[in-house]
């Protein structure tokens, strides 16, 4: 029987979607967590953690997590449950499935969940191979970064880039359309000692912020405009003399069809499209040209938009031009997965699926699977995320949510949003009641987080869910009777990855992490996984799938009806959604702020601190106004999804953002959103 800790400190792992993955110290009293601190030890992440998981205790031990299982007893949307036995909930969800199977088809059940918890066995482990032997509705998704991760792998055949401990050594950072202090804390720490080397910071984002503050310089530019602003940089290195030429010959390919288009885009075009002064353009890109090494980290924002997928294809391209890949601490990252990527296939099973060619559903499309799709979903199954909360253009997800014949089952720690409209809700335990592995998708490390608190109550992992639901739909044991130790052995098999060699789930007990590739360098111009091995500035495949090979800026889809382009980023307390119910955190945020530039305001005889109604064709939100110059004029920034609570004024702001897919990768678009500002009182 598994013992532990009574009092002490252990080790663990933060497991919420963050590309830093820290390794934590876990202060456990009388069988608490008392306090939650840095890992000193860990190579990157070296004992420094953010606010946000300091708050660990409070969410481990919160006075409102869910205990046990319940059934709903009243309407949807009111909360009202009661207290089931685990057995109750099973027959019900086992019931219902074989139900729905025979009367409608599997497919008609449809999983939904994303990185809620990043425990590879908890997030894409037990719960696909279930849903793909049921037969289920697969789920594409892309909420996250689909449409750029699919781009960069255009230019760079993976999620490959550089380092992260290389970049002490960089002398140039571009932070491009990340909120870098928010949300990769560490990375700024790495930039902050390369400053003492002399280094220099810019950043580029819609909206001053606390990384514009923290960097040497800072860009302000219209949403969705960075691929204009990236190819005229590109204009400019190629006019002015500053391509490596010899590493554009030996390692790339497509040179002379990029500098042909690159030629059409002016420093004077892109300052009317991106709204940077031409002079500051010019500035940047010699600034570039001129320095190696340099860096770009590439943020998660640009990709949600229309033309998200081909801004972060464009800007992929410039480190290529300049040479900078072959530098230590030079070339760009939009993600690092590729070094450590598992054996997602012997995890997940996608063999076992009854019909390989099953519909699809986009995540970003919830609204429309659960109100138009025909036959219809008749069984969602809700774990790791909240969609009522953070799935876009929220009036429909939430009519869909609220049909009769629609069962819902949501698994969870908390009774979220989304839980309002559930017919059963499961408790979750914690990460830290769970043995799970840990990948990152900015260092190179696997960890293995160990539980050192017993579930709360009555609650139970993802894993163990859908190994017992399997089980109890009378699945095959040698596939589903596992242990989650059976099932980490999978994923380390390292056939389809040499630099995860080596790292087993022995090793991991002993050492808690391991570095792919055991800590040696391997130059990106050796092992390039792209199709002609080389950095592709012309890609065949893009003109394949109907795309333009070569970078192109293309303006928003978004039509012109409303005067305002709304941007509603990550704040610096909640990850999404998670967090939001955290006092102290809730405390520090207060509430959710309309960023609004002091001319748009003046014109429009708003003021500081006034409530004002953003609305569109797709929904409304209620919030408050700061009024400045961190955002350009004609353009709004929201920070945050908050919880529902009308007595603080708290709305869904993705009742605002659409649902259209983005131009690669089926990627969402939140970013490319026009609204309207009206005053309260005017309604």
């Amino acid at each position: 029987m598994k013992t532990f800790p009574d009092n002490g400190i252990v080790r663990s792992v933060c497991p919420f979607d963050c590309p830093d993955t820290c390794g934590l110290h876990v202060t456990i009293t009388d069988g608490k967590v008392t306090a939650v601190t840095g890992d000193p030890e860990h190579p990157v992440t070296k004992g420094a953690i953010c606010n946000k998981v300091r708050q660990l205790p409070d969410r481990v031990h919160h006075p409102e997590r869910l205990l046990t299982p319940m059934r709903r007893v009243g309407p949807k949307g009111t909360l009202q449950f009661e207290p089931i036995s685990w057995d109750e909930a099973y027959d019900e969800i086992t019931g219902k499935m074989r139900s729905i199977i025979d009367t409608y088809g599997a497919d008609a059940i449809l999983p939904y969940s994303f990185y809620g918890n990043m425990g590879i066995l908890n997030a894409e482990g037990m719960d696909r191979r279930f849903f793909h032997r049921l037969g289920a509705s697969r789920l594409d998704r892309t909420i996250c970064n689909a449409a750029g991760s699919k781009g960069y792998s255009y230019t760079m055949g993976g999620s490959i880039g550089i380092d992260p401990e290389e970049t002490v050594q960089t002398k140039l950072f571009l932070i491009w359309g990340c909120n870098l202090v928010s949300t990769n804390m560490h990375q700024t720490m790495l930039a902050s000692e390369a400053r003492k080397n002399g280094a220099r910071i810019i950043h580029i984002d819609v909206h001053r912020n606390r990384t514009s503050a923290w960097a040497d310089d800072f860009i302000l530019i219209r949403p969705g405009s960075d691929g204009a602003l990236a190819l005229g940089m590109m204009h400019i290195l190629i006019r002015d003399g500053y391509v490596n030429e010899a590493f554009v010959r030996d390692y790339t390919v497509g040179y002379e069809q990029l500098a042909e288009q690159a030629a059409a885009c002016t420093p004077e075009l892109a300052a009317e499209l991106t709204g940077v002064p031409a002079e500051k353009i010019e500035e940047l890109a010699a600034l570039y040209g001129k320095t190696t090494p340099s860096f770009i980290r590439i943020g998660n924002g640009l990709q949600h938009h229309d033309n998200g997928g081909m801004i972060v294809r464009t800007i992929s391209c410039l480190p290529a031009l300049t040479g900078q890949w072959a530098e230590i601490g030079g070339g760009a990252m939009k993600g690092n997965s590729w070094y450590s990527r598992i054996n997602n296939a012997a995890l997940e099973r996608e063999d076992l699926l009854p019909d390989p060619s099953v519909r699809t559903i986009n995540m970003n499309q919830l609204g429309d699977a659960l109100t138009e799709l025909d036959p219809p979903v008749k069984m969602l199954f809700v774990y790791n995320s909240n969609p009522a909360v953070v799935a876009p253009e929220q009036e429909k997800v939430r009519k869909g949510l609220s049909r009769d014949d629609l069962y819902t089952v949501t698994h969870d720690l908390f009774l979220t949003d989304t839980c309002k409209y559930a017919d059963l809700v499961l408790p979750a335990t914690s990460h830290m009641e769970n043995l799970d592995l840990y990948g990152s998708y900015w260092h190179l490390y696997l960890q293995l987080g160990k539980p050192i608190l017993p579930p709360a109550g009555q609650s139970k992992s993802n894993f163990t869910l859908f190994k017992e639901l399997a089980l109890r739909m009378g699945f095959e044991p040698e596939l589903f009777d596992l242990t989650e130790e059976d099932m980490i052995r999978e994923a380390l098999d390292s056939k389809l990855n040499p630099l995860i060699e080596g790292i087993t789930f022995e090793a991991l007990m002993e050492n808690d992490w391991m570095k792919a590739g055991d800590g040696r360098r391997y130059p990106i111009t050796d092992q390039l996984p792209t199709p002609s091995g080389k950095i592709e500035l012309y890609s065949k495949a893009m003109l394949e799938a109907g795309l333009p090979p070569v970078p192109t800026y293309t303006p928003l889809a978004e039509p012109e009806t409303y005067p305002f382009l709304l941007t509603t980023g990550p704040n610096h307390s909640y990850i999404n959604s998670t967090f939001g119910n955290i006092p102290k955190l809730r405390k520090l945020e207060k509430g959710p702020v309309l960023h609004m530039h002091a001319e748009d305001a003046s014109r429009l005889g708003l003021a500081d601190g006034e409530r004002v109604l953003v609305r569109n064709d797709r929904g409304e939100a209620k919030l408050t106004l700061k009024l400045g110059e961190d955002v350009l004029p004609g353009v709004l920034v929201t920070q945050g999804l908050w919880w529902d609570d009308e007595e603080r004024g708290m709305s869904p702001v993705n009742a605002l953002t659409p649902q259209r897919l983005a131009d690669m990768g089926g990627g969402a678009t939140f970013f490319s959103n026009r609204v309207e500002v009206v005053k309260l009182e005017t309604i």
